[in-house]
């Protein structure tokens, strides 16, 4: 009689032990997917997410697409393989939420820079929709983010200021990492690092940022490196159309820019190597707005390389002062210094460099 009461006792609590579970089963369900909607939602009507896990201890969201809108040179403005969430446990009792890390694995992202205005970067995320602008939100809650990580990923920019269809650039094997995020109010000192490939015609060039920035203030201490960029793939900025074409060489970029209460100084050093120009007929013709003769002699002087020094100075908050504009005069006038060219060549080559490799230094830079 016992041995039958035990059995029934122990079949009573297996049968409790499984509908909880089931009931627990069935309840994550729900809350995944409830989960992705808001996931979805959050991420505008173009989104697509694959899949949401949730783990003790991270949440792993896959497949996640952005798909472009109209007019966009690109399919997607975003797509990840995989993005791992982690929280921190410990201060879901606090009104902050915090977020010890996001990783980003195998993801894609392209940019748009216009004809005119400035560029364009998840339009269906950070483009407020037309007649929204007057509306109220709520406060958004205090976000802490210990970090964000990029593994292996890949940015696509399009430029349409230079040529149509819009000029491509291919950035690859993209690793990134952006430390001590605290939202909205930005406040904080951000570290950042950035290395990636930047795709050529006849070789691949190397990319490298690291610094820290303040993004409310701007303040910021940023290092950039270019090593054996391809000339080829740069060369919508570098020449005019009825200028002298590049047959090969690279570009190398040293620069150190510190901004402090909206003033920047930014000393570095640009370097053309392995030059070798399409050959000309016409004996006045230029490169970057120099002499053709010029620029041939001074390869010819310096082992085929051209090492110029520039400073850039200014006010951020001065209506007058662009970025691009002051690199590539500062740019053109330091390449005219190093070739020797008289006062009608500065002349002539400062505004021609306008449209050279200073603008696409300074979008580089994010200008």
């Amino acid at each position: 009689m016992k041995e039958g009461k035990s059995k029934r006792l122990l079949l009573a609590a297996l049968v409790v032990i499984l509908v909880l579970a089931g009931a627990g089963t069935l309840g994550l369900h729900f809350a995944v997917k409830a989960l992705k909607a808001k996931v979805e939602q959050a991420l505008g009507p173009e989104s697509e997410v694959g899949e949401i896990t949730l783990g003790w201890s991270a949440i792993e969201v896959s497949r996640v697409r952005i798909h472009a809108p109209k007019n966009w040179p690109a399919e997607n403005t975003l797509r990840a393989r995989r993005i791992i969430i982690v929280p921190d446990l410990r201060g879901l009792l606090s009104a902050q939420v915090r977020i010890n890390s996001i990783t980003v694995e195998d993801g894609y992202i392209s940019i748009l820079r216009p004809r005119e205005g400035p560029l364009r970067l998840l339009p269906s995320l950070l483009e407020k929709p037309a007649g929204n602008e007057n509306k109220a939100k709520p406060p958004a809650p205090p976000i802490s983010i210990g970090s964000v990580e990029l593994k292996t990923a890949v940015l696509e920019f399009y430029d349409a200021s230079v040529r149509k269809p819009p000029h491509k650039l291919r950035l690859e094997q993209l690793n990134a990492s952006v430390e001590n995020l605290r939202l909205p109010d930005l406040d904080s000192r951000t570290q950042l690092k950035l290395e990636g490939v930047i795709k050529g015609v006849r070789h691949d060039g190397k990319l490298a940022i690291q610094g820290w920035i303040k993004l409310a203030s701007k303040d910021s201490e940023v290092t950039t490196k270019l090593r054996g960029v391809d000339l080829v793939a740069l060369q919508p900025y570098l020449i005019k159309a009825s200028e002298t074409g590049v047959k090969r060489g690279t570009l190398d970029l040293d620069l150190k820019s510190t901004v402090h209460n909206n003033s920047m100084r930014a000393p570095g050093t640009l370097t053309l190597s392995q030059l070798e120009l399409v050959s000309a007929g016409d004996k006045f013709g230029t490169f970057m707005g120099m002499p053709r003769q010029a620029v041939v002699a001074a390869l010819k002087n310096n082992k085929g390389q051209i090492s110029i020094r520039f400073t850039l100075e200014g006010n951020l908050k001065d209506p007058r002062f662009s970025l691009n504009e002051s690199f590539a005069k500062r740019l053109g006038a330091s390449m005219a210094e190093s070739l020797g060219v008289g006062i009608e060549g500065l002349a002539r080559g400062v505004g021609s460099a306008a449209q050279g490799v200073g603008g696409v230094i300074g979008r580089l830079l994010g200008k």
